[in-house]
């Protein structure tokens, strides 16, 4: 207990406090989506695999599917350039990371409701208070970068892809724990 508190007033790095600020991050995030219309269907903490993995929220809606993943980063400098994406000038694989979690969740989601299910990867980034420039947002289309403060109208704003039938059916699978463990 003594040593956390030591850490905290030095700015010390623990992998208790780096719990922490990730889980403050999701929590952010969490709030924001929570102000999406009851069109919209939220899952949390979607544990996947048997490797203790998770995706922090999996948001189904009009704009389709997305696998949203929370970085935190408070005092740090955020720029995006295509599949570049750095904090404080070091590159980070928080892209292919959501790309591929994003594939993932396609595949499985698709396996379980039949037909296919594109799904988006979405990096929400909370804090950045040393800037956030996205010069270009990742090629593909297959992930995007947004700011916390930004996701529900990022999500809005999506083209209508799919309908209440669509986004039902594909609840109702994401919210088994069977349709991730495969």
């Amino acid at each position: 207990m003594v040593r956390h508190v030591l850490a905290r007033l030095v700015d010390a790095k623990t992998d208790e406090r780096a719990w922490r600020i990730g889980a403050d991050g999701e929590q952010a995030v969490g709030e924001q989506l929570a102000g999406l219309d009851a069109r919209w269907r939220i899952l949390h903490a979607v544990r996947v695999g048997e490797r203790g993995a998770d995706i922090d929220h999996v948001v189904i809606g009009p704009g389709g599917v997305f696998t949203v993943n929370s970085k935190n980063h408070p005092k740090a400098a955020i720029w995006v350039g295509g599949d570049t994406f750095m904090v404080n000038g070091s590159r980070v694989p928080y892209i292919r990371n959501s790309r591929h979690e994003a594939r993932r969740a396609s595949r499985l989601l698709a396996e379980q409701v039949g037909f296919p299910v594109p799904v988006v990867g979405m990096i929400a980034v909370v804090g950045a208070r040393g800037g956030f420039t996205v010069k270009t947002q990742p090629a593909d289309g297959a992930v995007a970068v947004v700011q916390r403060r930004r996701i529900r109208r990022f999500l809005t704003s999506q083209p209508q892809r799919m309908g209440l039938r669509e986004i039902d059916a594909i609840h109702e699978v994401a919210r088994r724990s069977t349709t991730w463990h495969r």
